[in-house]
């Protein structure tokens, strides 16, 4: 399995938007694009899903941008690759017309990954991600003396 580039652009965005959530502040798209070098134009669509979607609004004015529709501990990972990738990208296709017992195992064992991959994604939330980069960030400093 893999993560697309528009699901990790799309991540990387809400990520931004999970950090500043706290504050109340929003974000603009150029403001993100910048922060996680993304293009612009490819963002602007990511996010007209994600706002349909409804995991995210957009503020008009002249302090506006958009922000997360709702805290970031409730918001998983399978809400916003759903959002994004649709349902088809998280359930497993099944075959149908594959009748042997050899097609039948393999297509068994496929949904078993599906299934535990998106209960991973479901366990965990943006809260989650921003904890994580953190830590991250903290491990990679240096101190000299």
């Amino acid at each position: 399995m893999e993560i697309s580039n528009k699901s990790e652009y799309a991540l990387l965005a809400l990520l931004e938007l999970a950090s500043c959530y706290s504050r109340g502040e929003s974000l603009q798209i150029r403001q993100m694009a910048e922060l996680q070098n993304i293009p612009i134009r490819y963002l602007e669509q990511l996010l007209a899903t994600l706002r349909r979607g409804g995991i995210i609004k957009s503020i008009r004015g002249a302090k506006g941008g958009y922000v997360l529709a709702r805290e970031p501990r409730t918001i998983t990972l399978l809400d916003c690759l759903t959002c994004i990738e649709g349902l088809d990208a998280i359930a497993p296709v099944s075959h149908q017309n594959s009748q042997n017992a050899e097609n039948q195992v393999i297509q068994e064992v496929w949904q078993e990954a599906c299934q535990a991959a998106n209960a991973v994604l479901q366990q965990h939330t943006l809260q989650d991600l921003c904890e994580r980069r953190n830590n991250h960030r903290q491990k990679d400093l240096m101190y000299y003396i």
